[in-house]
């Protein structure tokens, strides 16, 4: 490069056209390609169509008829619920008056007082039962095996006929509400098998006409053979149960009052204590309530469903359906006293119905059923209802019921035929359509385009002329863009940066010689606050040597505690801070001898004034000759109060002292627990929390203060300490604790005094290692020689 020259930078192509070549071309290339592909993508859509549609279509009439199936399944499993519900109401009622006799048979002499036709019976010679007469609530049957040679009931038979009579009171409301019921019974135990129903019916008139022989044979054994014998052991181990639930249910039969199918639901009431069998309460739903349910089912236009049984027997499903899946109809007529219903899916005369997945639920499943000489495919699903306690005859067994929804395939496929024509109509449209679009996109990028190009390109080149015109330093320039977006923002900040510029140009100088007079002045205030601080420094430091030299002087002597021939006494105390808040002292009066400790909330200078506080007026009361342990320590609390509200010290402290006359050892004072470890290896620990309060907290404490005498004898050895040592923690975190002082205790109990403090505190300090000491550490040591 020469000097004194400067490099011009050649024309070329202006901003603008670059501009609008770059984003127009991007724009009408983005429009080019995305039509192209667009219309590409329409016709493969029209190819792949039928495939993808016929996919979806039959996933969603499967989830369909999934979701039906699992909402139909809900209904039934919502009656069944809800009938459950009323049956267990009434076993609770029923339950409750068999767990209190006294209650039972008050109320059942209240029913016979206010409704005697419930209880009053009349003997039938042709049939040899008794029976109440019509208008009562509910009729109740006795059997003849149940009578007496008068042909009365029994005693225990009409204690049970009065007491059963609760039924009046609650089978009403049941029937009202809740699930539609049929009807609501009681039955009595096998030996006492007495029949009361809500409502009334001609009950052992029907049963003499439809069930010859019933009356001789024990009813529980003629109409459900094994199903009490089921409950009974029950009773034993109810873990024996089928299903974890007491209620059970039957297997449709033809019921002997109406002639129509029902289902019974049983619900065994116990005896009081649990290890036997007193009867039942139950209540029968028609097999209609159940059917209509699923006879409703309807799936497209032919679809229907199914309840059978876990073995295939269909209780319920439409004319249709039976047709459709070529089921038989056969009564049984087995003797037990119940007429069931025979319609099997095994039975079927279709092949594929034969073997119908039943054991599991196998989602959707494809069969084909024969219809007019050809195969139909259908669709079915099975799924299972809530498992229940079965009784069919025999034990009570677990039942799981089957509700099934089938759809011939034909009937989901119509949906699929209407979608391809309505895709085939939509792609033809969406070509015109998209042709149309790009054309008429094409147009109005392209006018956008120029006015943009135009909009945005003669701001940017008012702003590159005015920063040339800066660069060649005329700070007097400005730009005028009247647009308000970011050219225009750009604009403001330009003109705001030239200003500036300008003004810290012209007064450069007078900003420098401003600045450095400023921090001139900033330093010579900071020298004369860094010599304030170091004199305030010196003076605190003095301050504190001083109260730590008099709180260590004020400290017992080791001659003092070596002055006692019946007891070895050694100390430590180690403040946190340069003055600590902890406080020892042992005071000798003639025989006499106090031993005191505490700890000062807190420390540093404000807790050791108040621990010399302490010690000072402690001294005074030992040498004023105060011997009684209470009236000590409430004259100390009170001297001491005064000081704390004169001094305004917000401080207090926990103390506790221990007197010694040379036989007796008394305690007083609040303070940490006190450990007493025996000659022979046992720890007493001592709670002093009910022997005071702190010190300093109220004027007059005498209410509060107590005492406890310490049995003190040769070999023992008594530890005091304030919580600076039970609480210390190690790196971990771990506090030495109550437990670890106790042990080391125990460890060095045969060592002297001295010995006790100084490897205690040795095994402190090792187990606190370099974590910082954050309170102040005292321990006392005090052993009977």
């Amino acid at each position: 490069m020469m000097e004194g020259r400067s490099l011009k930078r050649p024309a070329g192509i202006g901003f603008r056209a670059k501009f609008i070549l770059v984003v127009g071309g991007a724009v009408l290339f983005d429009l080019l390609v995305s039509g192209g592909l667009a219309l590409w993508n329409v016709q493969r859509l029209s190819r792949d169509a039928t495939l993808e549609v016929g996919q979806g279509l039959e996933a969603a009439s499967q989830e369909y008829i999934r979701t039906y199936a699992d909402s139909t399944a809900s209904q039934v499993s919502l009656l069944l619920r809800q009938v459950h519900s009323d049956v267990s109401t009434l076993a609770g009622v029923l339950q409750a008056q068999i767990d209190d006799p006294a209650r039972n048979a008050d109320v059942g002499a209240a029913i016979s007082r206010t409704s005697p036709g419930s209880v009053s019976l009349s003997y039938d010679p042709q049939g040899k039962w008794s029976q109440n007469a019509p208008g009562s609530v509910s009729v109740v049957s006795v059997w003849g095996y149940l009578l007496g040679q008068d042909r009365q009931p029994r005693p225990d038979v009409e204690s049970d006929i009065r007491t059963s009579a609760v039924l009046d009171l609650v089978a009403p409301s049941l029937l009202q509400h809740g699930a539609s019921k049929l009807q609501m019974y009681y039955i009595g135990s096998k030996e006492r098998p007495i029949f009361r129903t809500a409502p009334y019916t001609d009950q052992a008139q029907t049963f003499d006409r439809l069930y010859p022989g019933h009356n001789e044979a024990n009813f529980w054994d003629f109409f459900f053979p094994g199903l009490y014998e089921s409950w009974q052991g029950w009773a034993k181990d109810m873990k024996t149960r089928p299903v974890a639930d007491d209620i059970t249910q039957t297997a449709p039969y033809t019921d002997a009052i109406t002639g129509k199918l029902i289902v019974s639901f049983f619900h065994p009431l116990w005896t009081a204590d649990r290890q036997d069998v007193a009867g039942t309460a139950g209540a029968d739903i028609t097999l209609d309530q159940l059917a209509q349910t699923v006879e409703n089912v309807k799936v497209a236009q032919s679809g229907f469903g199914f309840l059978a049984m876990s073995d295939g027997n269909v209780v319920a499903i439409n004319s249709t359906g039976e047709k459709t899946l070529g089921l038989r109809s056969a009564s049984d007529a087995s003797g037990t006293g119940v007429t069931g219903l025979e319609r099997s899916l095994k039975g079927s005369s279709q092949p594929a119905i034969a073997k119908l997945a039943l054991d599991r639920e196998q989602g959707i499943q494809h069969l084909l059923l024969q219809q007019d000489g050809n195969e139909v495919p259908y669709i079915a699903i099975v799924k299972k209802l809530p498992a229940t306690n079965l009784w069919v005859s025999g034990p009570v067994r677990q039942e799981a019921m089957l509700l099934g929804v089938v759809v011939p395939e034909r009937e989901i496929d119509a949906s699929l035929y209407a979608a391809q024509a309505k895709i085939s109509e939509a792609t033809n449209r969406i070509v015109l359509y998209q042709i149309l679009a790009i054309l008429m996109s094409l147009l109005i990028v392209t006018i956008a385009v120029f006015a943009a190009s135009k909009r945005i390109t003669s701001g940017i080149s008012a702003l590159a002329g005015a920063a040339k015109r800066i660069q060649a330093k005329d700070y007097s320039v400005r730009v005028a863009i009247s647009s308000k977006d970011e050219v225009g923002e750009a604009g403001e900040a330009f003109n705001r940066m030239a200003e500036e510029i300008s003004y810290h140009t012209e007064n450069l100088e007078q900003l420098v010689e401003e600045r450095t007079a400023q921090i001139e002045d900033a330093k010579e205030e900071i020298s004369t606050l860094n010599a304030q601080l170091q004199r305030e420094n010196r003076r605190l430091g003095t301050e504190l040597a001083v109260a730590e030299r008099i709180q260590l002087m004020v400290l017992p002597l080791d001659q003092e505690l070596e002055d006692f021939q019946a007891l070895e006494i050694a100390a430590y105390m180690r403040p946190a801070e340069e003055v600590g808040g902890d406080y020892y002292d042992v005071l000798k009066n003639g025989s006499r001898l106090k031993i005191g400790i505490g700890d000062v909330t807190g420390h540093g200078l404000e807790s050791g004034v108040l621990m010399l506080m302490v010690q000072s007026v402690a001294r005074a009361l030992q040498e004023a000759g105060n011997t009684d342990a209470v009236e000590f320590l409430t004259h100390l609390n009170s001297a001491l109060f005064k000081n704390i509200v004169r001094t305004k010290i917000d401080k207090h402290l926990t103390l506790a002292f221990l007197d010694y006359d040379g036989k007796e050892m008394i305690l007083s004072g609040q303070h940490e627990e006190v450990v007493v470890v025996r000659a022979n290896g046992e720890v007493e620990r001592i709670d002093t929390m009910d022997l005071g309060i702190p010190i300093g907290l109220e004027a007059d404490i005498s209410a509060f203060i107590k005492t406890r005498e310490i049995a003190f004898e040769k070999g023992d050895l008594i530890l005091l300490h304030t919580d600076g040592v039970t609480e210390a923690e190690n790196d971990a975190g771990e506090l030495f604790g109550m437990d670890r002082l106790c042990c080391e205790a125990v460890r060095l109990r045969n060592l002297s005094a001295e010995k006790v403090v100084s490897e205690i505190v040795a095994t402190l300090m090792l187990f606190i290692g370099s974590q910082k000491i954050y309170d102040d550490i005292t321990l006392l040591a005090v052993r009977h020689r």
